[in-house]
């Protein structure tokens, strides 16, 4: 495995947020502690996702193409083969059939990360979906040699969650501590929504940590709705140990982004937002099997409603408990490494 490169093909930015390219350096991670190096590929990067990407030891090159067209995806078998990679990892709901294809067509071995079956006819070598409500009938038109691989087995955590396998979470009969994370981006600034349920919730000695993702444009009036007073809440920016916020909290007000299956591993009980159809699918089947509390669309969902469930939960330590033993038992943390065994050991059959 030392000379053997992964090469990443992922965007981030405001409206497409950075889950594609943070489930990815997951795997990256991984690819690295296999011995392995990696590069990613982005279009128009922004500058706080190349360097926390830079501060992994992975290299990133610019893509000078319209994200998803051939021209693109001529740029990523150059670039592969410039580089000699072992595989090409595409993720982002921009890459389409064709774009496997051409990939396929220039000789490359290509993991496909995929949410909602959209892409069809598959001709990757292996397709991820790692969700909740991943199944085989999705992927009907695909190749005959494509393998899939679905399901929350396969959901990739990043390394610093690695040291939290065997944590314990303690229960408390009132649940004081709440955690507001809407992603990386946040472009509807939901948080500013969430931080006004807040003050609807009826929960005694209710404290609050906000988790402003590196792409929020909506900082300035997320900082004035927590420098009220008579709010007990703490705002963080970058931060670099989620883990360790995750395992403060009581209960979480999220987004159904790439952090909600952070979330269940660390057996957090869950509220949680779906702000499309994919997200939508995913919330869905957790909360049929128990694991989270559907909160629907924000735009949807007043601030009143929100407070009351907050403070329903927040009362409830018998769901709480129940919810965080299903997380638990849904996420194991190692999907990551069983995803980069399988590509080193994988033999593509053209």
């Amino acid at each position: 495995m030392s000379e053997s490169i992964l090469l990443i093909r992922a965007d981030a930015g405001i409206a497409i947020g950075i889950g594609h390219v943070m489930r990815c350096l997951a795997l990256a991670q991984a690819w690295q502690d296999s011995g392995g190096d990696v590069v990613f590929a982005m279009a128009q990067p922004m500058p706080s996702m190349r360097d926390r990407l830079l501060s992994d030891g992975v290299s990133v090159d610019s893509i000078e193409a319209v994200p998803g067209s051939r021209e693109d995806a001529a740029c990523v078998a150059e670039l592969a083969r410039q580089r000699g990679v072992a595989w090409v990892v595409v993720d982002g709901y921009h890459f389409d059939a064709r774009y496997q294809r051409e990939l396929k067509a220039a000789g490359m071995q290509v993991l496909f990360v995929d949410d909602n079956g959209q892409a069809s006819p598959y001709a990757a070598d292996i397709v991820l979906n790692q969700n909740a409500n991943a199944r085989p009938d999705l992927y009907q038109k695909r190749a005959p040699y494509t393998r899939l691989l679905l399901g929350s087995s396969y959901v990739l955590l990043r390394k610093e969650f690695k040291p939290w396998r065997d944590w314990v979470r303690e229960i408390p009969d009132l649940g004081r501590k709440i955690l507001i994370t809407m992603g990386g981006s946040d472009p509807d600034n939901v948080t500013l929504k969430a931080i006004h349920a807040l003050t609807q919730a009826k929960v005694q000695g209710l404290e609050a940590a906000v988790v402003v993702g590196r792409g929020n444009p909506h900082l300035e009036s997320i900082e004035q709705m927590v420098s009220k007073d008579g709010l007990s809440i703490r705002l963080h920016r970058d931060v670099t140990d989620m883990p360790k916020l995750i395992a403060w909290a009581d209960m979480v007000l999220a987004a159904a982004g790439g952090t909600l299956w952070e979330l269940l591993f660390m057996g957090c009980p869950v509220l949680s937002f779906a702000r499309n159809d994919v997200q939508r699918a995913i919330v869905s089947e957790l909360a049929a099997q128990g694991v989270v509390q559907d909160l629907g669309h924000p735009e949807k969902s007043d601030s009143a409603s929100i407070g009351a469930a907050i403070a329903e939960l927040g009362r409830s330590p018998g769901q709480r408990r129940r919810m965080s033993q299903l997380g638990r038992k849904c996420i194991d943390g190692r999907g990551a490494e069983r995803i980069c065994e399988l590509l080193i050991t994988h033999e593509v059959r053209n």
